[in-house]
């Protein structure tokens, strides 16, 4: 049976990387209708609104969606486009994999390591507000309930065990932050208790960076508030190349996920053929992973490794000069 999955290609270099990503996926041979809806510049000239109705009750009834990078105006009034889809959805978690492929220049091998952020909560909550006449100060609202924190958890301990993983690092700041981050630790602590199989740690925010930088291999799956999570998520992407090799999920409740590329629309390098199109493919895996299609899934994940070794292959970014579509025919080639 085919699986029916929204398609937003996206702005600037999107419409080009999630074109390469399409095609890779179909040569798998997995069965996809793909329902193209539009968000972002595209859906504003269109429907003069970012984020139309049809978009939204597109993801609605097909639960999958992969998506390009999207722009938000500056200066126009619209918010995020990104962050309106989380709320729309509540798409509580953002699932961000780093894993270090042979090939791409970094400091660091052996990375493999995930990143579970809580996606609706904390300090980007969106309360804040202007205090005195003078607008002399400005106070923003750190919001963090049990309940949130109780699946944020849960997701990253059944994200371990069933992904063959053994350690989870709880961070936060709970030292100064003793009532928001309190919570979150203690909340998730507890739920720690009921996965015994899998080795739990706590570290405070500033001496998870320390450390990840120092030796990101310690690491496995780390769990974490919405703004910290923001942080070690970029963090992360730097220790394995950049954000071009860096995938993102973002899931919630009643089994919706969105797979996106987690870099910009680079409107800078639109229609020079030379945009690296591996963090949709990565996400990509992460969908056919999400929806039953795992042989489909490490199809793809082994020939984007056998191609990073070449470095003939290799995109700008990543230190090569390869194009776009050299890039994704020589993918092609490996599967």
């Amino acid at each position: 049976m085919a699986h029916k999955i929204s398609l937003i290609r996206g702005d600037g270099i999107g419409p080009e990387v999630v074109y390469a990503a399409v095609k890779v996926i179909e040569k798998t041979g997995v069965q996809i209708v793909w329902e193209e809806v539009h968000a972002g510049m595209d859906a504003i000239a269109m429907f003069s609104n970012p984020l139309p109705n049809e978009t939204i009750h597109s993801i609605q009834k097909n639960k999958i969606a992969l998506k390009g990078p999207l722009t938000t105006p500056v200066g126009s009034g619209f918010r995020s486009i990104n962050v309106a889809l989380r709320k729309e959805f509540d798409l509580y978690v953002n699932l961000r994999p780093a894993i270090k492929f042979q090939g791409i220049k970094s400091n660091y091998n052996n990375v493999d390591l995930v990143i579970v952020r809580e996606n609706t909560e904390g300090l980007y909550s969106g309360i804040e507000h202007y205090i005195g006449q003078n607008r002399e100060a400005a106070e923003s609202v750190v919001i963090v309930t049990k309940s949130g924190s109780e699946r944020i958890a849960r997701f990253a301990f059944e994200y371990a065990k069933q992904n063959g993983r053994k350690k989870v690092t709880i961070v936060h700041k709970a030292n100064i932050l003793k009532f928001s981050s309190g919570l979150f630790l203690d909340t998730t602590r507890q739920i720690a208790l009921e996965y015994p199989e899998i080795q739990c740690e706590d570290k405070i925010i500033d001496n998870m960076c320390m450390q990840l930088v120092t030796d990101p291999t310690k690491f496995d799956v780390i769990v974490t508030t919405n703004m910290f999570g923001d942080i070690i998520s970029d963090l992360t992407a730097g220790l394995i190349g950049g954000l071009g090799v860096a995938p993102g999920a973002n899931i919630g409740k009643d089994g919706i996920g969105i797979f996106e590329a987690v870099h910009g629309s680079a409107p800078d390098i639109i229609g020079m053929g030379i945009a690296n199109p591996l963090s949709v493919m990565l996400s990509s895996c992460l969908m056919l992973d999400y929806i039953g299609e795992k042989d489909a899934s490490l199809k793809i994940m082994n020939a984007i490794r056998e191609t990073l070794k070449n470095p003939v292959n290799l995109t700008k970014d990543l230190g090569g000069s390869a194009s776009t579509n050299e890039i994704t025919n020589a993918i092609l080639s490996n599967l």
